[in-house]
This record gives C-alpha cells, structure tokens and sequence, in this order.
C-alpha cells in the first residue's frame, strides 16, 4: 500500500464489528489489532501480560483510582496508556493498519489517511448473534449487549476529549451491518476506504 492507511472500528456488541474489522483487513492486506496488542506488549516491555488482557476495554472505577504527579494507580487505564503508546508508535512508523475499539477514533483524528467507522445493528439480529455465540437464552443475551455497550461507552467517553461513544457526528461512516450482512458490509466499506484513499 503506497499510502498510510489507519482505520478504527467501534462497534456496538453483537453487530459483528470485530469480524467485520477483521475481514476487512485481511481484504486490504494490512494488519488488524485488539487483544493481539498485549503480545507485542509483552515482547517490548519482557513482561506477562496475562494478567493484563483482564483490563482491555475496561473503564477505570473511579472511586478507586487517582493520578499522583501524573502517574495513575488504576490498572484499567495504565492497560489502556500501554496500547494507546504501542498504536502511536506504529502511526510514526507509517505502519498502515486496522484497529478494533480502543478509542483509536480519538487517538488519530485529524491524521491523514485515517478512517473511523462505527458499525451498529438491529437489536434482534444483535440478540440473535450474542445467543448463538455465546450459548444464551434471549433475556441473557439482551443484558449482555446492555453491559458490553455501557462499558464501551464509559472506557470510551473517559479517554475522548472530542466526541461521544457511538455518536454519529463522531465517526466518517456509520453502518448497520444488519442491513447488508458481514460480507456485504465488509465489501461496502472496503469501496468506501479505496475511494478515501484515492482522494488523500
């Protein structure tokens, strides 16, 4: 790829973003990062991040945390400083890239050649996802997309200083992945990306 390309996937729990992500960068032939971040973390820092992946995506409990000239006692948001660094690090080496959640809408606004998407769907095609994937009766997969969504939106709007979680102004393109399926969605937005790319 001539041009450096970073897109960032939000997605709201059940709609198939992480796949949809996934399938996309695998069509652009670019690397994808999510929870793969922690074993480049853990090369670089010679630590076992194990005990660290528990705190991926995780909004810090505010009553329990606080910064001391600048450095945080809240391990959700160390986690979260870690990976933000790594992606930063990989933008400076014009590494083109995919990155599920994270708040890597926040984390390169404005940077050329970047993309942010947020992939949302229909609550009975979600329910029926979340139950077949994670073996649940309706009423369990209902209140698993409720808490998924809420942490996502708190770990999100804790980081981001210019738009709210899930917020169509925030984001490039919003789509419904019920609406054209994973693969029709993957396809869509890869046409989106490629004339994004030609306009930069």
């Amino acid at each position: 790829m001539d041009k450096q390309l970073i897109i960032s996937i939000g997605r709201q729990y059940g709609s198939a973003g992480h796949e949809i992500g996934r399938l996309l960068a695998a069509k652009l032939d670019i690397p994808v990062y999510d929870r793969n971040l922690f074993d480049e973390i853990g090369k670089i820092k010679n630590i076992d991040t194990n005990d660290l992946v528990k705190y991926d995506e995780v909004p810090r409990k505010k009553f329990f945390s606080r910064k001391v000239r600048g450095y945080s006692n809240s391990p959700e948001e160390n986690v979260a400083e870690l990976q933000f660094a790594l992606l930063k690090s990989k933008w400076a080496d014009g590494d083109s890239f995919v990155v599920i959640g994270r708040c890597a809408d926040e984390l390169f606004r404005g940077v050329d050649g970047f993309v942010s998407i947020f992939i949302t769907g229909d609550m009975d095609v979600k329910v029926a996802r979340v139950m077949e994937k994670r073996n649940m009766d309706k009423k369990k997969a209902m209140a698993a997309i409720e808490r998924h969504d809420r942490k996502r939106k708190q770990y999100h709007d804790y980081f981001s200083k210019t738009g709210n979680w899930g917020d169509c102004n925030n984001y490039d393109i919003c789509v419904n992945s019920s609406r054209l399926g994973i693969e029709g969605t993957v396809n869509f937005l890869y046409e989106y990306v490629c004339k994004i790319l030609n306009r930069v």
